[in-house]
């Protein structure tokens, strides 16, 4: 019994201390940033010079095995920041980024959409509240206040001031990012590679935030004009049977699975980069398909690939059975017309 209460106390102390040892871990994020492993190779001695005794002759020298002398400048160790760099994103159309160490450039085409950029950043900016101090129009010049930026990696957050210009690069217009301060608590932070960081992660806000202004756009837009799709049957390059929906890519892509849904087909992955859906058809009851004016398809339950194509202003849709085989042209028009009544119905809700 005595035994049992001595492993009960023993277990109990090493509970608190796994506790206690989280708990002083959790607020410290170096970890996050340090090399883990042994640093004693940095107590290694340094090279010396091979005194040779008087009256004793050496070889020919060659310099096929020296070991040059490398003067290292900057951290070592537990000091050394092995976060990698950040990398800047290019995700608008027709754009692409460029970091110096002391400036990250957005440069984008001289287009009808870029003429609103001033209005666009701005927007962004106020959307993700950003605080500004100074604003110049004329000059296309943003200067923002702090700005603390949350990581994870870091104890205690650094703040940053970015100067935002927007300026023209030949036949195109760059927005370009440079540091007006960077600090940690009340310690100014005056490292190269930190501003490069906050430069990116700045420039990279405004490039995320752009985009997502500019689909929201597009998308209202497609929204009224594309209002009804209208759907028909037709072939691809090798003559086998497809659909053919009369609106761009990105308008379909977005309503698929709610039409998919509606005629009894239960959507599974779907990758946008290379158009593939997969799906399970199960199809719908003869009330159900007779109240979308229609007759119960021949179309076999199972599973199926959708191949979604960009035909710019046009989209095809083809189903390829689990077996690697297209549906026959009777079961494409019969899709044909299921999906011209399931987007019709989308259309007027």
């Amino acid at each position: 019994m005595a035994t049992l209460l001595q492993k009960s106390k023993v277990m109990k102390v090493a509970g608190l201390s796994v506790v206690f040892l989280l708990a002083a871990c959790s607020g410290d994020q170096r970890y996050k940033r340090q090399v883990s492993g042994d640093t004693s190779y940095l107590d290694a001695p340094q090279l010396q010079t091979l005194n040779v005794p008087q009256g004793m002759i050496l070889p020919l020298q060659s310099g096929q095995y020296d070991i040059p002398q490398v003067k290292h400048e900057g951290a070592t160790g537990l000091a050394l920041d092995i976060r990698p760099p950040v990398q800047t994103v290019s995700l608008l159309a027709g754009s692409r980024t460029e970091t110096a160490a002391d400036s990250s450039r957005l440069l984008l085409e001289n287009s009808a959409e870029n003429k609103t950029l001033w209005a666009q950043i701005n927007s962004v900016l106020a959307d993700r509240s950003v605080p500004v101090s100074q604003r110049n129009e004329a000059t296309g010049e943003i200067v923002t206040d702090w700005i603390v930026w949350q990581r994870a990696d870091e104890d205690l957050p650094l703040q940053s001031r970015q100067r935002i210009k927007i300026e023209p690069a030949g036949s195109q217009l760059a927005v370009v990012v440079t540091s007006e301060g960077l600090k940690q608590g009340e310690n100014a932070v005056t490292d190269t590679v930190e501003i490069t960081r906050y430069n990116n992660l700045t420039l990279n806000e405004v490039v995320d935030g752009l985009d997502r202004l500019r689909n929201a756009a597009r998308q209202d837009s497609n929204a009224g004009q594309f209002a009804v799709l209208e759907v028909q049957s037709g072939s691809d390059k090798t003559g086998l049977p497809q659909i053919v929906v009369r609106a761009p890519f990105d308008v379909v892509w977005s309503r698929l699975p709610t039409a998919l849904e509606s005629i009894g087909m239960k959507v599974g992955d779907r990758t946008r980069s290379t158009g593939k859906v997969e799906v399970t058809y199960k199809g719908l009851s003869s009330a159900e398909w007779s109240s979308m004016g229609m007759d119960d398809p021949t179309v076999t339950e199972g599973d199926y690939t959708l191949q979604v194509g960009d035909l710019n202003n046009r989209s095809s849709l083809q189903f390829i059975s689990a077996k690697g085989k297209p549906l026959t042209q009777k079961e494409n028009d019969e899709m044909v017309k299921a999906l011209d009544a399931a987007f019709s119905k989308a259309a007027l809700k």
